[in-house]
């Protein structure tokens, strides 16, 4: 992208870029935070009673071990999102490894509070699938983009499609 002339313009065209770039990739946040959940790890650092190491960490993950090499990226993205913290893994040792934040609690499986199935069916791709309807909803006559991406309302669909239904009526989710 060709930039204008004169600095303080093109340190403000900058700055656009980026936040527009940022909303582009913001979805990475949501779904790395997904990932976290489905594969336990919170609940699996949490169980450890300490910090994790990398190694003991994917060791411990339900996950192809060849893909190891991952791991650090999706918890870089975590610790940056608030979610776990490094810390040293003993006094006097240089060595860190992964840690709980007052926010991840919100987050393990067995936390009376936890929003973790909350988190699962809003990030569900019944859930998220109408969002990329959003635009053909305006200019249709759908009641929702719901019913744009699905062809039906939610609770129809929800009486066909079994873990949408699980959700819902488990964790009650819809209620007023």
């Amino acid at each position: 992208m060709a930039l204008p002339h004169g600095g303080e313009k093109s340190t403000e065209l900058l700055n656009a870029q980026a936040h527009v770039w940022n909303h582009i990739f913001n979805f990475i946040n949501s779904m790395s935070l997904k990932c976290a959940v489905q594969l336990g790890i919170l609940d699996i650092i949490h169980k450890h009673g300490k910090p994790m190491t990398l190694a003991e960490l994917v060791e411990a993950l339900p996950m192809n071990k060849a893909k190891a090499q991952s791991v650090p990226r999706l918890m870089c993205i975590l610790i940056y999102l608030g979610f776990f913290m490094k810390a040293k893994i003993s006094k006097g040792e240089e060595e860190t490894g992964y840690w709980i934040t007052p926010t991840s609690r919100l987050l393990f499986k067995d936390e009376p509070l936890s929003v973790a199935p909350f988190l699962l069916v809003m990030l569900d791709p019944v859930l998220t699938e109408p969002w990329h309807h959003l635009s053909a909803w305006f200019e249709n006559e759908n009641s929702t983009p719901f019913d744009t991406a699905h062809g039906r309302m939610l609770w129809e669909h929800a009486g066909q499609e079994p873990r949408l239904n699980f959700y819902i009526y488990k964790y009650d989710l819809f209620s007023t």
